[in-house]
């Protein structure tokens, strides 16, 4: 009786030990970052990206204490093998037409796009802001970007079905006022 006991409690802790080391190695630390300057952005995500964090989510509003500011999360997951440098590149503005031109330059590179908000200007507009992602050290395959921006959502439905039809899918969107369209729905369509 006393070696069954023995080899019941052997057996539970061969499967116990595993179990509690591998809850402990996933735990996730964040961190947050918030401003309202696209240009700090940037530098606050990329010197946490060499701390080991990523890019989580994001969000453009009012705070309690910084007034009109971008949020975004980053996190770290201590169960991730290796998972590479991250670069990031903040991409913010009030002209859809150079915004489209940039996520292309970076998608040449094999930038992915990652998120978008909307954030506010200090004279008062208001900017779609995009954050893209790429890995140092990693294979990085182009990717082709597609931004379509309307201030009518039949309009929005037809442009997607068109790029729908060609592979683009939908990755993120938007309600910004532009300096051309007023209020528009942004869409970030890419394929690769």
């Amino acid at each position: 009786m006393c070696r069954f006991r023995f080899l019941t409690l052997s057996v539970l802790v061969v499967f116990l030990v595993p179990i509690a080391a591998q809850a402990q190695d996933s735990r996730i630390e964040y961190r947050v970052v918030a401003t309202t300057k696209t240009s700090t952005l940037e530098k606050e995500m990329n010197q946490a990206a060499e701390a080991g964090f990523r890019f989580a989510s994001t969000m453009g509003g009012e705070t309690a204490v910084g007034g009109k500011e971008v949020v975004v999360v980053m996190s770290k997951s201590s169960a991730e093998a290796n998972p590479g440098r991250r670069i990031y590149r903040v991409l913010a503005t009030n002209r859809t037409s150079t915004m489209q031109k940039e996520m292309q330059q970076l998608g040449d590179e094999g930038f992915t796009y990652m998120g978008q908000s909307v954030s506010e200007t200090t004279f008062g507009g208001k900017e779609v802001l995009i954050i893209m992602e790429n890995i140092s050290g990693q294979e990085n395959k182009r990717k082709q970007y597609k931004l379509l921006a309307t201030s009518r959502t039949s309009t929005m439905q037809k442009e997607l079905n068109q790029e729908g039809e060609a592979g683009f899918r939908i990755l993120g969107l938007t309600v910004a006022k532009t300096s051309f369209g007023g209020d528009e729905l942004v869409c970030i369509l890419g394929k690769w």
